[in-house]
């Protein structure tokens, strides 16, 4: 490579740059992951843990109540899936159980990553907050200013994390037989933003008038930390959460590249799910983990230093208040709040033959994650393994 030895030529050369790019907004879907230097984006400390050590004893007695529990819940040895249990970013029982490919006889193991499903919803929303933290991005900014073509002028990006922007559910308005969308052809997020852009898809409900999950939400969030970033997705959430944290088997679902060596998902009786016109659409869903690299991202995910005190206060806190009642959404995270005063942090996931549930309880320090790529609704069950370690009231039988 020939350098400029004259300073003015370079002057020159960038000036020139920067007038003929003036005006030409690119589309989100023409980002290229070398457009940026790679110090652009705000890195995730790679966080250890500083927790004191889990006694013998405790771990034990703990493993032995929660075997109890896992053996009576997955009878007939119909589990699928990983499953984990951690208190201080200690594992205390981890289990692996059925194939990640029936053809192949491929067993599940701690390295194999398997669909998260709407589980990913809680790293985007990672991603996002970290955006903000870092002052590339504003909790309460319009998409508007961000996505040029998003047609809703009172959204913000609050609003599309804690689901009360009223938008409609891209599943739904592209399976109608009304021209809107060829289901022949694959989906992605850049379709979704110009659907509602072009083909009046209105609202489902006034903007902040309710609470409704939504996954176009997380499709438009998505789209913006490709925006702020450009970066693509896959290469903002490898580069600001997997790499960092050493989530060494995450990555973002890429279809032509990937769709060949992913773990398959299957039906309750064993018959392979295919792939649909919806399999490329990300943010929502598409992330691939284990139940390992889940623990690293909830350790950091739950330090006091991961974000700045006061945004960190914002995402436990429950948007929708419409009527009264336990059930509540936070900024990517589910919760109950009991009147008790206690409080359950949680996001479970399913798409295809996937089911996720990921429980995290910042006061005792306990991480509880399960995946499954065979249909099992007891995936959702690990919830009953809380009251192990505080007073949340699921039932749970602990002795023959």
């Amino acid at each position: 490579m020939k350098y400029f030895k004259n300073a003015n030529i370079v002057q020159i050369l960038v000036l020139s740059l920067v007038l003929n790019s003036c005006g030409k907004d690119k589309s989100v879907s023409d980002i290229k992951d070398s457009e940026l230097p790679e110090n652009v984006l705000p890195k995730m400390k790679s966080f250890t843990n500083e927790e004191p050590k889990l006694s013998d004893a405790y771990l034990k007695t703990t493993r032995q109540k929660i075997a109890h529990f896992y053996n009576k819940n997955w009878s007939r040895k119909s589990a699928n899936g990983a499953f984990l249990v951690a208190k201080n970013g200690q594992i205390i029982f981890e289990k692996y159980d059925g194939l990640a490919n029936l053809s192949k006889k491929d067993p599940i193991t701690p390295n194999t990553p398997l669909h998260i499903a709407s589980v990913s919803k809680v790293l985007t929303a990672a991603a996002v907050l970290k955006l903000v933290n870092a002052n590339r991005l504003d909790l309460d900014q319009k998409v508007t200013t961000i996505l040029a073509e998003f047609p809703f002028p009172d959204v913000t990006v609050r609003m599309l994390l804690n689901h009360r922007s009223g938008l409609r559910n891209y599943a739904y308005f592209t399976d109608r037989n009304d021209g809107v969308w060829d289901r022949h052809n694959r989906l992605t997020n850049q379709d979704i933003l110009t659907l509602l852009a072009t083909k009046n898809i209105g609202l489902e409900s006034k903007t902040n008038t309710r609470f409704a999950y939504c996954n176009t939400n997380y499709a438009m969030l998505a789209l913006i930390i490709e925006k702020i970033t450009k970066k693509s997705y896959k290469s903002a959430m490898a580069e600001m959460i997997f790499k960092p944290l050493g989530m060494t088997n995450s990555f973002v679902f890429e279809y032509e590249k990937d769709k060949d060596r992913i773990v398959p998902s299957y039906k309750a009786n064993r018959v392979e799910i295919g792939k649909d016109y919806l399999d490329e659409v990300y943010g929502d869903k598409n992330i691939y983990s284990t139940v390992r690299d889940l623990l690293k991202f909830d350790r950091a995910r739950s330090r006091k230093d991961f974000l700045e005190p006061k945004l960190a206060k914002q995402v436990n806190v429950g948007y929708s208040n419409e009527k009264e009642g336990e059930k509540n959404y936070g900024l990517g995270i589910r919760m109950i709040n009991w009147k008790s005063g206690q409080n359950f942090y949680f996001h479970n996931g399913w798409w295809h033959g996937n089911t996720s549930a990921y429980i995290t309880l910042p006061k005792e320090q306990v991480t509880i994650i399960a995946l499954s790529n065979k249909m099992n609704k007891s995936t959702y069950n690990v919830k009953k393994v809380a009251p192990l370690f505080g007073d949340y009231p699921f039932e749970i039988e602990t002795e023959e």
